[in-house]
């Protein structure tokens, strides 16, 4: 046995001895790089539940955004599937399309699918926002249990009443498949056609005369959509509509503060669409 030992050193070259000092045995702090540091935001959320004899309440969770979507939707299904199942608002397309998730954040009517937690600024880089992050149901509204406020009393109604689809005075031709028109026409209709405007009532309840007058004037949205009819050159009753839309509560309600225009989520402009409606009537 000794004799083997001898023989393994010698056949080891001069200078490879190895050797170990107490700095080589000390294990070193140094995180793994797949662990990230823990980044903590607090979201004071409206609680309220019409079963229990409570008034409304904020409550307060804790989320840590290194685990966690970069949308404020992430933020409330995290926090409804690992904190307080209880916790109850609307969402189905995650995409901005079906305009269910809409509410206050920040004192800012939006979606929750399409506002960021952390927004990026100018640059591109994420703002630092506060450390708490407020979210309530849509204002002025019916609330039906914590997020989910009562559409019924909306703008359904008032949607209705412009009678939103095409009309014509004569039938489709024999053999005649759709109704066509120019690209110059149908750009007219950006920003206006329904895969654009979602009916999410962000606009209409960030505006006060909506909020002061809901059974009578039409709203941001509900008149945007009216002028989409109006302004579509495949539609022959334009001037019916418009002398529908004459009407000191219906139309003329609005006083062009423009909080719809501020508020939208889609980035759409219902103020000018009322403006366009109002200048159509003014010259005929």
């Amino acid at each position: 046995m000794f004799g083997l030992t001898a023989l393994r050193r010698a056949a080891r070259p001069a200078g490879s001895i190895r050797t170990l000092s107490t700095e080589s045995l000390k294990v070193s702090s140094v995180k793994p790089d797949n662990v990230s540091e823990e980044r903590i935001k607090y979201f004071k959320i409206y609680r309220w539940d019409p079963d229990h004899r409570q008034k409304p309440y904020l409550s307060t969770y804790p989320v840590d955004l290194s685990t966690c979507g970069p949308m404020v939707l992430d933020a409330l299904i995290k926090i409804k599937s690992e904190q307080d199942p209880t916790l109850t608002f609307r969402r189905s397309c995650r995409e901005g399309i079906c305009g269910s998730c809409a509410m206050n954040i920040n004192g800012r009517n939006t979606l929750a699918c399409l506002c960021y937690i952390e927004p990026k600024g100018e640059d591109g880089k994420k703002a630092k926002g506060e450390d708490v992050m407020k979210i309530y149901p849509l204002p002025h509204m019916y609330v039906v249990k914590d997020l989910v406020p009562d559409m019924g009393n909306c703008e359904w109604w008032n949607y209705r009443s412009i009678e939103p689809w095409l009309q014509t005075k004569e039938g489709k031709a024999e053999g005649q498949a759709e109704f066509l028109q120019t690209k110059e026409d149908r750009a007219k209709l950006d920003g206006m056609v329904r895969h654009h405007e979602t009916l999410c009532a962000c606009c209409s309840t960030a505006c006060p005369s909506y909020w002061w007058n809901a059974d009578k004037y039409l709203g941001p949205a509900v008149l945007m959509q009216a002028y989409r009819w109006i302004e579509d050159s495949r539609d022959d009753y334009a001037d019916k509509r418009l002398a529908e839309l004459d009407d000191a509560f219906k139309l003329y309600r609005c006083h062009t503060i423009m909080n719809c225009t501020k508020v939208c989520p889609k980035h759409l402009n219902p103020g000018k669409a009322i403006g366009n409606i109002k200048k159509k009537l003014a010259e005929k």
